[in-house]
């Protein structure tokens, strides 16, 4: 039953020689007393007692508590201090900021999936398109009835009929695990196992993701093993005692955020957490978790000054328990959910984070990269004059991104706290932000890695993300607005459509630079590859207002360029420079190879070419790529 404690620790309602009531079970094994308090016995400690054991879980069948009702756990301490907690196993929760837990039956859904998990199974993730619509249910779309929120069903069917055109393959969600304060946006964890009551039951969360999955759409989600909140009710001093979490500071408290950490290396918490990861692919049959602050695990030393964190037995700053945990997650889910996807927020250097566990990596399926975002924007809220000076920021990205498996985020944490949203970030009058907006949207969609997107910026929101209020939909009514929209639209179907934008996304063989140091003209080129030597792509871009006439590039094959994609074309607000269809090769040596076009780059733009190419041309590439080979 390994990872599996969600079978049996908790609220189970049955029925037991002909009654009706609920098993529960709670991991206290510090406490002196424990029973369930309940609407049943009035809340009143001690009418409801549950029998110890060596294992140190405090069991019983209390008969007449149903599905529905809500309970807490009321546990007296070693020095007499008596605590209510809610369980740290429950499958839902009261709304907040009621904090009691509910028995739930989660039973008796009916999945209609199959043929998704199978097709999911089968998959090679890295050589898939995987393109991700990063959501916050509660302030994507919000009812006009006076409700705050959308249920889990309503939300289903709205997103999927919105997602689904747009061309994302996933959705990926902001923290659905219950939390009490809705500024966490979930990031403070106080349900690991339910899914959060402001959208729902947990029957609802289950319809959402089998109706996403009836529609060929994965779900994601955001999942929090790294820390957790102070809260009264919670995982925090449970039984009296530092149960959950370590009980030094130096090692139990976060600074940043003020709340508490796990305590990995005691193996009924570790056991606690990888149920939980293991909980939402058994029972809920999400595609995935994103583990959050996967850097803030890995050192003892993670924003500490000196003196404020101890070592480990070899006195190096490395979390050993954390990294051991990472690893058996990660075998664990990978072994009984082959398919899904492992994705880790990590920023650091640490190496093999998306390297198989028996090489010695942490055995994620991919890493986020952090140093892409970050270089990518820094730079693209540079005024034009200046970018020249900075060509490294966008091509230094080569030198790594096979080291891990990538994936490339413009997520949430960058349209908050002051950074303003991704529009608003781009330098330049009205136009210029978009055009620079349209065209980073075409570098991330063009260069190799998986890709994400946080809502709100499809439709280029010009506030900031606000948790309190849903996505500035007003916005697609204009032009230039829809543009963008109408942009992502065809990037997701050009990045599905073609293998040399997938294929390789994970390997170098899928990437070669034509040219990264024409500085003088803020000018890039490279060429993506495919499945087969005639799947490829010339990508040019330029990053000045200036657009550029008959400009030769090398390419590797000969024959009849086609302009497929033009992030400066009318239909996305552009001014409408290109090449009327494409150009066709001639022979010379340029840049390495003995083809080149004669093209004219679109002002802070993005042209793809497709080469229709002759067979002699096909042949010819094969043999050059043997040769390299």
């Amino acid at each position: 039953m390994y990872a599996q404690n969600y079978k049996h620790l908790g609220a189970h309602p049955e029925i037991r020689d002909g009654v009706s009531g609920t098993h529960f079970a709670v991991w206290a094994p510090n406490a002196r007393e424990v029973s369930v308090i309940a609407d049943l016995n009035f809340w009143s400690h001690g009418q409801n007692w549950l029998q110890s054991s060596d294992d140190g879980v405090w069991r019983g069948f209390i008969p007449g508590i149903k599905p529905g009702d809500i309970y807490k756990y009321s546990l007296k301490t070693a020095s007499g201090l008596r605590l209510e907690k809610s369980d740290p196993y429950a499958f839902a929760a009261e709304l907040p900021p009621r904090t009691a837990s509910v028995v739930s039956d989660l039973s008796g859904f009916r999945w209609n999936d199959e043929k998704w998990i199978r097709q999911r199974e089968m998959k090679n993730i890295y050589e898939q398109p995987i393109s991700v619509y990063e959501v916050h249910l509660g302030s994507w779309r919000r009812p006009t009835d006076g409700r705050r929120y959308f249920n889990y069903r309503e939300l289903a069917v709205q997103l999927v009929e919105y997602v689904k055109p747009l061309g994302f393959t996933h959705v990926q969600l902001l923290p659905v695990t219950e939390h009490p304060f809705d500024g966490s946006w979930g990031y403070q964890t106080t349900g690991y196992f339910a899914p959060t009551s402001r959208f729902g039951s947990p029957h609802d969360f289950m319809f959402f993701v089998d109706y996403c999955h009836e529609h060929g759409i994965g779900v994601l989600m955001d999942w929090v093993p790294a820390h957790f909140p102070t809260d009264a009710h919670s995982l925090g001093n449970f039984d009296g005692t530092a149960l959950y979490e370590h009980a030094d500071p130096r090692k139990g408290f976060h600074p940043d955020w003020g709340t508490l950490i796990f305590n990995y290396g005691r193996t009924e918490v570790a056991d606690f957490l990888l149920s939980s990861a293991r909980f939402w692919m058994d029972v809920y049959h999400v595609d995935g978790l994103r583990v959050d602050a996967v850097a803030s695990m890995l050192y003892l030393d993670y924003s500490r000054k000196a003196g404020e964190w101890m070592p480990n037995m070899f006195g190096g700053r490395e979390n050993l328990e954390a990294i051991q945990f990472l690893k058996d997650l990660n075998v664990v889910i990978h072994q009984d959910f082959p398919g899904v996807l492992m994705v880790a927020e990590e920023s650091t250097s640490w190496g093999g984070v998306s390297r198989p566990v028996y090489t010695g990596g942490l055995g994620f399926g991919f890493k986020w990269d952090m140093g892409w975002m970050n270089d990518t924007l820094r730079y693209f809220r540079r005024d034009p004059i200046y970018r020249r000076h900075h060509q490294n920021e966008l091509s230094f990205r080569m030198v790594y991104a096979f080291t891990e498996n990538f994936m490339l985020p413009l997520s949430h944490d960058e349209v908050v706290h002051g950074k303003r949203s991704l529009i608003s970030q781009m330098p330049g009058d009205h136009w210029q932000q978009f055009a620079n907006l349209r065209v980073l949207y075409g570098y991330q969609f063009t260069t190799p890695g998986k890709k994400l997107l946080f809502m709100g910026g499809e439709i280029a929101q010009w506030t900031e993300w606000n948790h309190d209020a849903q996505l500035d939909w007003e916005l697609t009514k204009f032009q230039f607005h829809h543009g963008i929209q109408k942009l992502i639209a065809d990037l997701n179907q050009l990045y599905r459509s073609e293998s040399a934008l997938h294929y390789g996304d994970c390997d170098a063989e899928g990437f070669s630079w034509i040219s990264a140091d024409d500085y003088q003209n803020s000018v890039y080129s490279w060429v993506r590859y495919g499945s087969h030597p005639e799947n490829l792509l010339v990508i040019m871009m330029n990053l000045t207002p200036i657009p550029r006439h008959n400009y030769k590039v090398g390419v590797p094959l000969a024959g009849f360029y086609k302009e497929v994609l033009n992030t400066d074309s009318s239909i996305y607000g552009g001014s409408n420079v290109g090449n009327s269809g494409g150009v066709y090769s001639e022979i010379g040596q340029l840049h390495g190879h003995g083809q080149f076009i004669q093209v004219t780059l679109p002002p802070l733009g993005m042209i793809v070419l497709k080469p229709i190419t002759r067979p002699a041309a096909v042949l010819e590439a094969t043999a050059g790529k043997e040769a390299k080979d």
